[in-house]
């Protein structure tokens, strides 16, 4: 099959839709460092407009709270790299869409802006089930350079959804 991602992420896509399907679930995407790339591994696949239902790539702090609902004071406080917001953005998406899973993501892919204390490849994730808990994880992928980054970003992001089907 020819496609613009690696196998390892098609195939997570392809296992993920099959998995939502067979449960009648919709998914919706808040991407923040992969812009966008997590919905779309998953629309490559044909046939996953009856499971993704949307995605919102919010770059900006600002999209982040007009689009999620993440408080501005929240991001001055711990920033946008961080267990909050990546929260706040997994269940914002839950809320502005018509979707069971979603999943967030936000981080440092370089190969500027990172610091001391969230260095180049650190990168939040949050998934968010209607009516259940949110999930965090933190991943110190390295500064791998941001391609790279940014791939093994969507690829626990495909993961983290799978593990919440």
């Amino acid at each position: 099959m020819d496609s613009l991602f690696p196998f390892e992420i098609t195939s997570l896509a392809q296992l993920l839709l099959e998995e939502c399907r067979e449960r009648r679930l919709r998914i919706v995407t808040a991407e923040s460092c992969t812009g966008g790339l997590v919905a779309a591994a998953l629309t490559e696949i044909a046939g996953s407009s009856d499971v993704v239902e949307r995605g919102f790539v919010t770059y900006s702090n600002r999209a982040k709270q007009s689009l999620l609902g993440v408080p501005g004071d929240l991001i001055a406080d711990v920033g946008a790299v961080s267990e909050p917001v990546a929260r706040f953005m997994a269940e914002g998406a839950l809320e502005n869409s018509d979707a069971h899973i979603a999943v967030s993501i936000t981080g440092v892919a370089g190969p500027g802006g990172g610091t001391a204390m969230k260095p180049v490849g650190l990168v939040h994730f949050a998934t968010a089930r209607a009516n259940g808990p949110i999930h965090h994880r933190m991943e110190l992928f390295g500064d791998l350079g941001r391609s790279r980054i940014r791939l093994e970003a969507v690829k626990v992001a495909l993961q983290m959804m799978r593990d919440r089907v």
